[in-house]
């Protein structure tokens, strides 16, 4: 209760009274996320009604008041109901409360996956990185279900485009904040490596404004993976979902969890939670659709279709529904002991350097900073991805508590990690630092993912552009779809790319 007051008075916005969803709704998007959002604004822009049920709070941009909690003693407004001692980004302990947070860690056997819960999803809590694959990653991994040229000639300009990507300038990447980019840089040069550039979808005017002090400092003094206050992240409330809202056409409800899906007669019934900040149960209801998209993330989407799979609630789901879910090869990459430059640590990645010959995994790491660390202390950060094609796992039904399993292996990461730990190692030994810091923080943290892939895999669960096998008018529009990677690259641009390919077909060919 203390802690709900105080909320109330620092972000008064999310305890609004929200609406409730109408009872039938010609098209349902169960997730705000890139591929909620993309959605949305696409079936607007085509005349087409759509509610959209997002289980999270809606929170508000402002470049003064610090509406999103921070990352060195981050508070409920962080987490996704956790409560007590917490593990937090940086592997160190944290005491948080209870409360509708922007980042659910689902914790599984063998792996945390780190999930947006808010209107925007993921594009909230991420680090705004957003790459396209090599040709020969995409290909080996989608395997002929989605032409490249067709998404290197029009999907992924496409997104670009909509989100404004751009590589760091160097009137940035020379400020006092980035000291820290810089010396990664320098450690990757002296290893042999040749950092390059990489697309961000922070807002460059923004991280301007910081610097001058015409702003609250967020992404300049490491905030992004709880979200900036300050709209920094030109997240998707700031585009696309804000676009389809604009049109009239669509309406975002928060604090709505949903529990099944089932087809009955012609339509979808979908059984929601209707939640508070607090996670209190305010209602509960069936809603009914006569076109429902799943793009509740790779986690909640594969949930709900193994669900409706093993209560047989969607009769003709396929075997590959729950199959082919991967971590997209992720781990935590600490140094120690680097070289000081700058006071503190900016959060947007600048660069990144590949490793495709020691070892016969190929390895990307990039240059990243040290969540909630303050002060630069010299922690060299980097997260590190794979091109690991053979570790999966598969979710399955938990009947006695009406749950879903992630069924990932314990040793699902060891060859990833051993890849990943040559090049640290190559890198520290080249530059005089020191892999993790000794007795406080491992080199290699890898028993989480923040990319999680696959659940319903495309050309697989589904057809090639995400309707799903067996069920007529369901679609799956989100990182489900991948086949458990992205091709030694962040996934969220191939993830939007796709969801602009697929429904553009889908509206021109099912509506």
């Amino acid at each position: 209760m203390t802690s709900s007051l105080y909320y109330k008075s620092v972000v008064p916005e999310v305890f609004e009274k929200t609406k409730t969803p109408p009872a039938h709704s010609k098209v349902l998007i169960i997730g705000s996320g890139f591929g909620g959002a993309i959605t949305a604004w696409r079936l607007a822009q085509a005349g087409i009604k759509s509610s959209v049920l997002e289980r999270g709070l809606r929170w508000p941009i402002s470049k003064n008041r610090k509406t999103f909690t921070d990352e060195v003693l981050p508070d409920g407004r962080g987490f996704w109901h956790k409560k007590g001692i917490f593990k937090k980004l940086n592997t160190l302990p944290a005491l948080v409360d209870d409360f509708g947070g922007v980042m659910d860690v689902t914790a599984y056997k063998h792996i945390d996956v780190w999930r947006g819960a808010c209107v925007g999803g993921g594009s909230v809590i991420f680090t705004g990185v957003m790459i396209q694959p090599e040709r020969k990653y995409f290909d080996a991994l989608f395997q002929g279900s989605v032409n490249y040229d067709e998404m290197n000639s029009t999907y992924f300009p496409l997104v670009r485009k909509m989100l404004n990507l751009k590589t760091i300038p160097d009137d940035i990447y020379k400020s006092s904040p980035f000291g820290h980019s810089r010396v990664w840089d320098e450690q990757s040069t002296k290893a042999g490596y040749k950092p390059y550039k990489i697309e961000t979808i922070f807002n460059l005017d923004v991280i301007r404004e910081e610097l001058s002090c015409k702003s609250r400092a967020s992404a300049t003094i490491g905030e992004s993976t709880l979200g900036n206050s300050n709209g920094a992240k030109f997240d998707l409330t700031q585009n696309y979902l804000k676009y389809a809202e604009d049109s009239g056409l669509t309406e975002v409800y928060t604090g709505q969890q949903v529990e099944h899906i089932s087809f009955q007669g012609n339509k979808y019934n979908v059984k929601v939670k209707k939640l508070d900040p607090d996670g209190k149960v305010l209602d509960t209801y069936t809603l009914t659709c006569d076109y429902l998209f799943l793009a509740a993330g790779s986690i909640g989407t594969s949930e709900l279709l193994v669900k409706a799979k093993a209560l047989n609630k969607i009769p003709g789901l396929n075997e590959h529904i729950g199959k082919g879910w991967g971590t997209n090869g992720d781990a935590i990459v600490v140094r120690s002991m680097s070289k000081l430059k700058g006071l503190v640590q900016a959060a947007p990645s600048v660069s990144k350097i590949d490793d495709t010959t020691t070892s016969k995994m190929p390895v990307t790491l990039e240059n990243w900073y040290a969540p909630g660390i303050p002060v630069n202390i010299g922690i060299a950060g980097s997260l590190a991805m794979t091109f690991d094609t053979k570790n999966r796992a598969d979710f399955v039904y938990n009947k006695s508590s009406d749950s879903v399993d992630l069924l990932w292996p314990k040793n699902g990461n060891d060859e990833a990690v051993n890849a990943i730990r040559k090049v640290n190692n190559k890198i520290a030994s080249k530059s005089l630092s020191v892999p993790g810091v000794p007795l406080v923080v491992p080199d290699i943290a890898a028993g989480f993912t923040a990319h999680p892939l696959g659940g319903a895999v495309i050309g697989k669960a589904t057809d090639n552009y995400g309707r799903v096998k067996g069920a007529a008018k369901l679609y799956v529009i989100d990182g489900a779809l991948m086949p458990g990677s992205s091709g030694l690259v962040n996934p969220s641009l191939t993830i939007a790319a796709l969801a602009e390919r697929n429904i553009k077909e889908i509206i021109k060919a099912d509506f």
